[in-house]
């Protein structure tokens, strides 16, 4: 299976305040060694008191299609993966198209927590391959920080905030792109190991009550190194390919002990692993695009690199893909690389 398609356009964005262990032990029984030694993170960006899912989506997605060289009313389709939207509705996928003036898109949110972008991608494959989209552009936004009970460690030391894009477009017979494989798999039977109730879960209905992550971190370990090695072994075959056809894998940034247990089962050597999470955190559905703007911004990609994507979260839901990278149309604007990541940086 060959889908058409290709990424022409990639960005990044992360708010500029920064959460630190250090911080966190302030406010929290835990420490620096505490959470390093045990999830690979070091500090994660925080969403400002006027930044949303929606105002950092249309950040990254301007950094995307600028790398593109593509008007935003050219875009004909969006899709945002997203937990953490605005509100119940509208969709924050509508604010990002009207944020950026996207004219003539329709857009729409998908919800499949951590493993969202995945599902997304899924989608604006599809609307590319069939014909009936020429752009797609493709988002992963989240604040997670506004769902995490601060006093408990065990989730609040974690996640964190962020955006990231990609512009989908046709790739011809000779031209270099196409997904060559993408797998989607859920089990609705683990839910209770992690979610967040929400304004209609009936325990909270009409109540003043805050919905927060619950996870029972063991058992989500467990499922997502099986999850992620079987998808991500799955993938790789169905694309004709092997391990060695791999140049860089950019896996969802949950815990660092995850992906090295996934990429020692898939016998795949850590420096073929892109690994952001010290310095984001877990940011969802954000994760893997804002991973694949910071290997495209750090030269890490070259054109015809087979890039493995796998991703895993409530649900559970997880999945993971195989796809050829053809390289963005713009490397820089005005010497600034556009798959830029960050804002200026500050402490909290």
């Amino acid at each position: 299976m060959r889908l058409p398609v290709r990424i022409t356009g990639v960005g990044g964005y992360l708010p500029p305040r920064t959460l630190t262990n250090e911080e966190l032990a302030k406010q929290v029984d835990t420490s620096d060694e505490w959470i390093f030694s045990r999830t690979g993170i070091r500090e994660r960006h925080i969403a400002g008191p006027d930044e949303t899912s929606s105002t950092m989506g249309i950040e990254a997605a301007r950094v995307a299609l600028a790398s593109a060289e593509v008007d935003p009313a050219d875009v004909d389709v969006i899709i945002v993966g997203t937990s953490t939207p605005d509100g119940m509705f509208p969709a924050s996928a509508t604010r990002i198209q009207h944020g950026i003036g996207a004219t003539n898109a329709g857009a729409f949110d998908v919800n499949a927590a951590c493993a969202g972008f995945l599902h997304a991608l899924s989608a604006g494959a599809q609307y590319v391959a069939s014909g009936s989209a020429q752009r797609v552009l493709v988002i992963g936004s989240e604040t997670m920080s506004r769902i995490l009970d601060w006093t408990d460690r065990g989730t609040c030391v974690l996640f964190g905030d962020g955006a990231g894009a990609v512009l989908l477009e046709y790739a011809g017979p000779d031209e270099l792109g196409g997904i060559d494989s993408l797998l989607l798999r859920s089990d609705g039977s683990q839910a209770s190991s992690l979610y967040a109730d929400g304004p209609c879960t009936p325990a909270l209905a009409g109540a003043r009550a805050e919905a927060h992550i619950v996870m029972d971190g063991q058992a989500v370990f467990r499922s997502a190194v099986t999850g992620l090695a079987n998808a991500a072994a799955d993938a790789i075959a169905e694309a004709g390919l092997s391990v060695d056809d791999i140049a860089l894998c950019i896996p969802h940034q949950a815990n660092v002990r995850i992906i090295q247990a996934v990429a020692k089962s898939l016998s795949l050597p850590m420096d073929r692993v892109f690994v952001n999470l010290d310095r984001t955190g877990n940011t969802s559905s954000a994760s893997i695009p804002l991973a694949l703007a910071e290997a495209c911004a750090t030269g890490r990609l070259q054109p015809g690199d087979r890039i493995l994507f796998a991703a895993f979260g409530g649900g559970l839901s997880w999945g993971a893909a195989v796809m050829q990278w053809s390289g963005v149309r713009a490397a820089h604007a005005s010497g600034v690389p556009v798959a830029r990541v960050t804002g200026a940086p500050t402490t909290a």
